[in-house]
């Protein structure tokens, strides 16, 4: 039996940088061979096709429920069909497909394009090694059981005071969803060298992400950052990241 992907969800408060970590992950897994991987895009603000360097043309805010009652192809039934409009939304690049949610159309909800999401990973999701998936703040998708238990939750934040707030909230509502204490980590962002970060308790932080000009001259001229240098100190760290991320994979896989 193939194994099930790992599943690793990034959160945390806007401006973090979570984007820019998790399309640098996507590259170091790509980088390290464990390949393929699914980027999935969560966050109705989606982005994160940009700093991957993809087009999306579709989300899965933009499909409409009714299609999936009205317009099912004779000979075809809902299960195919709702399989064949999600590949049709995908976006496949070399080492990594990438899929968004983006926003409903009109004054809909986002629960059609949530169970769509759900029932597609539940049937696409043996297809890859990683799931990178880029959430908004909130734990919405963690709460609908949309994307499932990750395996590990990321949680990005800058190293201020400020930041332990943040951390300290999706972490209380992650475990009150079910998710173990131990499969939640956190990410310092932006780090500036000879400071200090916030005090998280006796947990070191999984990654501590420097600040990076390349980061920001990516920014600023709207390249992909997933593209810059492979010696730049953010993609250095975030590829020591994807290391330790990896290793967790085999040992769950018993490999």
């Amino acid at each position: 039996m193939t194994p099930r992907p790992f599943t690793i969800a990034l959160s945390g408060k806007g401006g973090t940088g979570k984007t820019t970590i998790s399309s640098l992950l996507v590259r170091a897994f790509i980088d390290a061979g464990e390949t393929p991987v699914l980027a999935v895009d969560a966050d109705p603000n989606a982005n994160f096709h940009e700093a991957l360097g993809v087009e999306v043309k579709e989300t899965l805010g933009s499909m409409r429920e009714e299609a999936f009652t009205r317009n099912i192809p004779p000979g075809m039934n809902r299960h195919d069909y709702v399989r064949f409009r999600f590949r049709q939304a995908l976006v496949e690049s070399n080492g990594f497909d990438l899929v968004a949610m983006g926003r409903p159309e009109g004054t809909g909800c986002y629960c059609f394009a949530n169970d769509l999401l759900s029932e597609c990973m539940q049937q696409l999701e043996r297809d890859y090694r990683f799931l990178v998936i880029d959430t908004e703040a909130g734990m919405e998708h963690i709460s609908r059981g949309t994307i499932g238990k990750p395996d590990l939750l990321l949680i990005v934040s800058d190293p201020g005071a400020r930041g332990l707030r943040t951390i300290a909230r999706i972490r209380e509502i992650a475990t009150q969803l079910g998710l173990e204490p131990e499969k939640i980590h956190v990410i310092f962002n932006r780090y500036k060298s000879g400071a200090a970060p916030v005090d998280i308790g006796n947990e070191r932080p999984i990654a501590i992400i420097p600040e990076d000009p390349a980061v920001e001259a990516a920014d600023l001229a709207a390249t992909p950052v997933s593209q810059i240098p492979e010696s730049s100190p953010a993609r250095q760290a975030v590829r020591e990241l994807a290391g330790k991320l990896i290793k967790m994979a085999h040992e769950r896989a018993g490999e």
